[in-house]
């Protein structure tokens, strides 16, 4: 987002935090699907995003003109957070889009903080994405931009039925909505990081051949907490191609310590001689 959108973001967050204090869990659970509706709506009508982020029409106009189209289909709590942010200025019609669905995320995150549950969801979206990403198949069946969403929707709703929590799914849905115009794999990881963002965490990908012990995980992250100076949630993937040793991910940074690696580089070596 450019400068001027990320302020009216910023706004609406604050605006979304203040309400979250004084609601119950499933208040903010049904505020967000308002929101998310919304966002859906949105996206499938430029004309309307172009007219609820034009810069000539006065901000309290635009949110005026929301008022008047969702008064009567969605919560008041969610209708006051998005006149809110549609009163806002925003560099794009598509940037608007972006915050609205973002907020509707961080509504669904905040709702399972509140419940004491966000912890486990963040697992749940790991564990789906790496069920997704080990089955090719089901990746192209989740990933085709050509199946109806709702045909898609259905399956994910299948498969996690009675083994992920109420806001799991529907953050999937949201990633299978392309949150961020990203896929959907990188819509699962995005909102994986997002949720350990809302518990002050930084999230650490790692990569090994064979399953890290309790002992071991926990103290490779305590190792990752002290390089960073933040919590960090790890997040491990078992690929018997690296060999052995550890492959880790946070953020930018790459830290490949696995045998795969050196044998590449033995080999590269070899061919240069």
């Amino acid at each position: 987002m450019q400068a001027a959108s990320r302020e009216s973001y910023s706004a609406g967050v604050e605006r979304l935090d203040a309400y979250v204090r004084g609601a119950e869990p499933s208040a903010v659970a049904a505020t967000a699907d308002d929101i998310l509706s919304v966002a859906a709506l949105l996206r499938r009508e430029p004309r309307l995003r172009r007219a609820l982020s034009d810069p000539a029409r006065a901000g309290a106009d635009r949110a005026g003109l929301l008022g008047d189209m969702l008064r009567d289909r969605i919560g008041a709590d969610a209708l006051d957070l998005l006149a809110s942010l549609v009163a806002g200025r925003w560099s794009a019609p598509s940037e608007l889009l972006d915050g609205v669905e973002r907020l509707g995320v961080e509504a669904l995150l905040a709702s399972a903080d509140s419940a004491g549950e966000l912890g486990e969801v963040e697992d749940e979206l790991f564990r789906f994405g790496q069920v997704v990403s080990g089955s090719t198949e089901l990746s192209n069946a989740l990933s085709d931009p050509m199946a109806p969403a709702e045909r898609r929707a259905g399956l994910t709703g299948q498969l996690l039925d009675g083994k992920a929590r109420p806001v799991t799914v529907r953050l999937v849905e949201a990633a299978l909505a392309g949150f961020g115009g990203r896929s959907f794999g990188g819509a699962l990881t995005r909102l994986v990081e997002l949720a350990a963002d809302r518990r002050d965490r930084q999230v650490a990908y790692v990569t090994v051949a064979a399953p890290l012990t309790d002992e071991e995980e926990r103290r490779l992250g305590a190792r990752l907490t002290e390089m960073y100076g933040r919590e960090v949630s790890v997040k491990q993937t078992v690929d018997p191609d690296v060999l052995g040793g550890v492959r880790v991910r946070v953020g930018s940074d790459l830290y490949d310590g696995t045998v795969l690696r050196r044998l590449n580089e033995t080999r590269n070596a070899l061919a240069k001689r």
